[in-house]
């Protein structure tokens, strides 16, 4: 309960106190419910007794009261259902919104080790089931307050029935607590499969195309089969302990009912209490033994689930399981675009695909890099823009380390165009509008014409508004390069970095982005990793990288004549025209 406290604290803090009056209204409309639960039962107990004794005036007017009292539990139960969409709905947004966030600065190499379900299932399930607890939790405490009263009521009735009530409540309470433990521990295993599932699903749906295509359709169901099949079993094994618990529970609780007919009879035999008292005393039966328990079980089971989905969701956000990006706080404007590696090591796991790397760029140059595949080309460009950090050496930007200047100092100013894009799920135009949200539609027009993608968007019939489906799909692969080469553009940044950006072109294409490349000489430093020598040909240096290091560099002339492996590039057919 301590853990429950704190979590809540931390996020009402945080997340919930901007709905703060959606919450009192919950509170004092649930105070109500503290009356109608104290008053139905002694206004049922009259009803039987007037009723039963054929005094049908009285009885009559006494349904007629109890038909108010219900009346006003039903509104009661509209305006906290209201109020409770309005908390949940903020609240959940601003966790999912945080969340998000913090999802996007966690370190590269943090998501490249886990599943996306790891994180779609605590950005969606986990941050509803955290908001619960606000309205639900408040609803469950007010029940309780009202139970509490109905035992106040009992007391000035009847200490005996009291004291039996209060120690079979705690029986029951204790039961219970058992049991959520026991599920508590097999719903974190369940959560964690759950997190594969998702993973899985995801990319089910992202990867159908290819899944198809490979003839992999049974092989991947099979995956994804054996998945769920774990995920079910570790639910079973949750619910059956549930379902068990309930079992043995519900019996404890039709004893201890019995037992409240027999204490009864007891007291009316020994002239203690009258019939019609005892009437009323069995009639907050249910309200202290069945709703007591099933208070005590949902409020333990609400405080069992926040615990767990807070648990998994501060674990992102407050950097407990997953590494995060780590930025400096030097911030700086407009750059010239001048880079320098020195002597920099890197490598993904122990083998190292940088060894001593050392690399100038001036601002305003244009740049090629040639090597072979994975000698570390796309590297470079990763650790320019800090998706990964060094092992040692170092990089700077305009003679600043960049691990002492801020994200925005960096990806402010510098633009990648990867050989495989990412398009979202959005129109032309908004894609374009991620990287600048007030662009304005000539320069859409402007950039789209200038990576000559302008003439197939009129083709369209929505134009620029139309989508182009998750990850572009609807584009074809140099469709969707000329978007990012066009969303490049508009982002406007001082340094542009091609990662193969035309390698999905025709060469009629190819020499169009060529020359839209060429405009942006002089006005920007341009580094360009190509396969095609047709596109780094006109650059103002080329450097070639081999084994991890820059083993020649030089105007394309200059290696073409004295460096045999340039030579063989240049005659071999993957970088024909």
């Amino acid at each position: 309960m301590k853990e429950t406290i704190t979590n809540l604290k931390k996020v009402y803090k945080k997340y919930g106190r901007e709905y703060k009056s959606s919450l009192i209204k919950i509170f004092i409309f649930s105070l109500i419910g503290i009356f109608t639960n104290i008053c139905i039962p002694l206004l049922s107990a009259k009803f039987i007794i007037n009723f039963t004794n054929s005094k049908f005036k009285q009885a009559i007017y006494m349904s007629l009261i109890i038909l108010g009292v219900y009346a006003i539990e039903n509104i009661k139960i509209v305006l906290i259902r209201k109020n409770n969409q309005v908390f949940r709905r903020g609240t959940v947004r601003s966790i999912q919104m945080s969340l998000g966030r913090e999802i996007l600065s966690l370190n590269q190499e943090t998501l490249d080790s886990n599943s996306s379900g790891t994180f779609i299932q605590r950005l969606t399930n986990d941050t509803e089931k955290m908001s619960r607890i606000f309205t639900n939790g408040m609803v469950i405490i007010i029940k309780f307050l009202s139970a509490i009263g109905s035992f106040i009521a009992i007391l000035i009735i009847d200490y005996h029935m009291f004291l039996y009530y209060f120690i079979a409540s705690l029986i029951l309470t204790i039961f219970n607590y058992i049991k959520n433990e026991k599920v508590g521990e097999k719903d974190k295993e369940f959560r964690k499969e759950s997190d594969k599932v998702a993973g899985l699903t995801g990319e089910l749906v992202r990867g159908a195309r290819d899944i198809k295509m490979l003839y992999a359709k049974e092989s991947f169901m099979k995956n994804l089969d054996e998945r769920i099949i774990i995920q079910n079993e570790k639910n079973f094994e949750m619910r059956n302990i549930d379902m068990n618990y309930n079992l043995f529970i519900g019996y404890i609780k039709m004893i201890l009912e019995f037992i409240v007919v027999l204490l009864l009879v007891l007291l009316i035999n020994n002239n203690t209490i009258t019939v019609a008292i005892a009437i009323a005393l069995y009639n907050y039966k249910n309200t202290v033994l069945t709703n007591f328990m099933d208070i005590v079980s949902e409020l333990l089971e609400e405080c069992k689930n926040f615990n767990i989905s807070s648990d998994r969701v501060f674990s992102i956000i407050n950097n407990k399981e997953f590494k995060k990006e780590e930025f400096g706080k030097e911030d700086i404007g407009n750059i010239d675009g001048n880079l320098e590696f020195k002597n920099v090591d890197f490598g993904y796991n122990e083998n190292l695909v940088l060894k001593g790397l050392n690399l100038k760029i001036d601002s305003g140059n244009t740049y090629g890099i040639v090597g072979k595949s994975g000698s570390g080309k796309t590297t470079i460009f990763n650790l320019l823009n800090k998706l990964y950090n060094i092992n040692s050496g170092s990089i700077s930007l305009d003679g600043k380390n960049i691990n002492d200047l801020s994200e925005k100092s960096i990806r402010g100013n510098i633009t990648i165009i990867s050989q495989n894009p990412y398009i979202f799920n959005m129109s032309i135009k908004d894609n374009l509008k991620l990287v600048k949200n007030d662009v304005t539609d000539k320069e859409i027009i402007t950039a789209c014409r200038l990576a000559c993608l302008d003439d197939y968007i009129e083709t369209l019939p929505n134009k620029y508004d139309t989508i182009v489906g998750e990850g572009g799909v609807n584009l074809s692969g140099g469709q969707r390069q000329r978007l990012a080469i066009a969303r490049a553009l508009i982002q406007n940044t001082k340094i542009i970095l091609f990662d193969e950006a035309t390698s999905a072109l025709d060469n009629e294409t190819q020499s169009k982005i060529q020359k839209a490349i060429d405009n942006l000489k002089g006005n920007y430093t341009i580094i360009i990793i190509a396969h095609r020598l047709s596109t780094i040909v006109n650059c103002d240096k080329i450097f070639i990288l081999e084994d991890g290091k820059i083993s020649d560099s030089g105007t394309h002339k200059e290696l073409y004549k004295n460096n045999k492996y340039y030579q063989q590039l240049c005659k071999t057919e993957l970088f024909e025209k």
